[in-house]
């Protein structure tokens, strides 16, 4: 590749996929600025960038640690039609659940796709949210450890999705549900308290 070449490269390379975001300059207990943290459903949710000894990028996670149908924080300066999100998590507490997830083509807190692993049900599941109502539409059983910090990340192009779990493919499914570029984001449900790190995704738009 000569250099005339080579920039045109650089530049598609750097406005198409966005660095880690691992909270670290974010101010600790409070949600992290320019993000919408929020819900689907009803409940009260808790946002906050907090310090934690173990996290993989420190010192700074991001945690849920309030209660709520689903707890989602949204990064609102996002808009990706096909390309990739991810994030490290480590589902620390809940009764009633512990589980971390990521969400795209969000219009709002309504409507969204969600994939999301769970250490009490052991598994890993794609969903879509249509008007607050989650449904599923594939599933796998695999272990998902409590007090671990794991890998979840989706790639999607058109109605196509590949979900990987801890670096090993779990899921190809498909689903038209939302077509259009949307937000990416965040997720937990219930009374999961879950902690979130190196959040990242990228992709085009169009």
């Amino acid at each position: 590749m000569n250099a005339t070449t080579l920039i045109p490269f650089l530049l598609l390379s750097a406005t198409a996929f966005a660095d880690p975001l691992n909270f670290d300059d974010a101010k600790v207990g409070a949600p992290p600025a320019g993000w919408t943290a929020t819900k689907t459903g009803s409940g009260n949710p808790k946002w906050t960038v907090e310090r934690d000894d173990t996290a993989p990028s420190k010192p700074n996670v991001l945690k849920q640690s309030g209660e709520a149908t689903y707890p989602i924080c949204i990064k609102d300066d996002t808009k990706v039609r096909d390309g990739f999100v991810s994030v490290k998590f480590k589902p620390i507490a809940g009764k009633e659940d512990q589980a971390g997830g990521v969400i795209w083509r969000c219009k709002d807190a309504d409507n969204y796709y969600i994939a999301r692993a769970n250490a009490l049900e052991d598994n890993v599941t794609i969903y879509h949210t249509i008007n607050g109502s989650r449904v599923s539409f594939q599933n796998i059983s695999t272990k998902v450890a409590p007090g671990v910090w794991h890998t979840l990340r989706v790639d999607f192009k058109g109605n196509q999705f590949t979900v990987t779990f801890d670096g090993r493919k779990v899921i190809e499914a498909s689903d038209d549900s939302f077509s259009d570029a949307g937000k990416v984001g965040v997720w937990t449900k219930a009374d999961s308290v879950t902690l979130f790190d190196d959040f990242s995704y990228g992709g085009s738009a169009r």
